[in-house]
């Protein structure tokens, strides 16, 4: 007799508004997101807290919240609104504010248009948050590091290390297009923050952060590893920190935020086949 199936869990959409938009680079722009809602968000204690943002189609004419459930009644799948998902920047309880920043490419998907188009008063539904990694103010040596998709989660955690850690030592290299990408980063005197430029857009041959991490010398003693960015990188990161440095692979956060050449629905399907996996066994 075949086992019954578990009724599907259903997630939690909650509601924002815009509140203000700020460019703060080429291709980075934040969005500071707020109202009611914001007192029903369960903050995990991490700095890589992220959001699943929901997209429509706009011609189907959807409000939101959306209500998914009722709309997997009436609409085809390929008609349902997508998800695509974002670090928290930072979380300001006392403005009952969280700001999200985004990566953008022109009018590139429905997030990247949706965030050069918002502005203040304009909703925006999502599922979190969630998140598990937060720097252990104990750690000898803290490494930080990731392309443009990991800044907000790095910039997270040097601001918390400032504030609880300011003794901390480590380094954190992070991996753009050029010097207009780089942004101000609060961080421990003890951690440098490194800016690697590609000379363009993503591209492997172009792809700076694993060579920088091959070439820089690690301390004995507790290390702590935060790196994330894209998928065929952060398999490169992986064999090297784990295969060749011996570092623990259980004690580190390495994953994968984005793959190229992917949009994230694809991405999301691939990370249950072997060509999504980080690590090889």
């Amino acid at each position: 007799m075949a086992e019954p199936q578990r009724p599907r869990k259903v997630r939690v959409e909650h509601l924002l508004e815009v509140h203000e938009t700020v460019r703060l680079t080429p291709h980075l722009r934040r969005l500071v997101l707020g109202g009611a809602g914001f007192d029903a968000l369960d903050f995990k204690d991490a700095t890589d807290q992220y959001i699943k943002l929901l997209f429509a189609d706009p011609s189907l004419g959807l409000s939101r919240p959306f209500g998914l459930e009722a709309l997997r009644e009436r609409l085809p799948p390929q008609e349902m609104p997508v998800t695509r998902t974002y670090t928290v920047r930072r979380i300001d309880r006392t403005a009952r504010q969280i700001w999200v920043d985004m990566v953008t490419h022109g009018d590139d998907g429905p997030a990247g248009r949706w965030a050069q188009q918002a502005r203040p008063g304009d909703a925006i539904s999502f599922f979190g948050p969630g998140g598990a990694y937060a720097p252990r103010p104990e750690a000898d040596f803290h490494l930080l590091a990731g392309d443009e998709s990991a800044i907000p989660a790095v910039a997270a955690a040097l601001e918390w290390l400032e504030r609880h850690a300011p003794k901390a030592v480590g380094v954190a290299l992070l991996e753009v297009s050029d010097a207009a990408e780089e942004i101000p980063l609060d961080a421990p005197d003890g951690i440098e923050v490194r800016w690697l430029h590609r000379g363009g857009d993503f591209a492997p041959e172009r792809a700076r952060l694993v060579r920088a991490l091959a070439e820089l010398e690690l301390p004995d003693g507790d290390v702590q590893v935060f790196v994330h960015g894209e998928r065929g990188e952060m398999k490169k990161a992986r064999r090297l920190l784990v295969s060749e440095r011996g570092l623990d692979r259980k004690a580190m956060s390495l994953s994968a935020y984005w793959a190229a050449g992917r949009i994230e629905d694809e991405f999301q399907a691939e990370k249950r086949t072997p060509i999504g996996r980080i690590d090889e066994d």
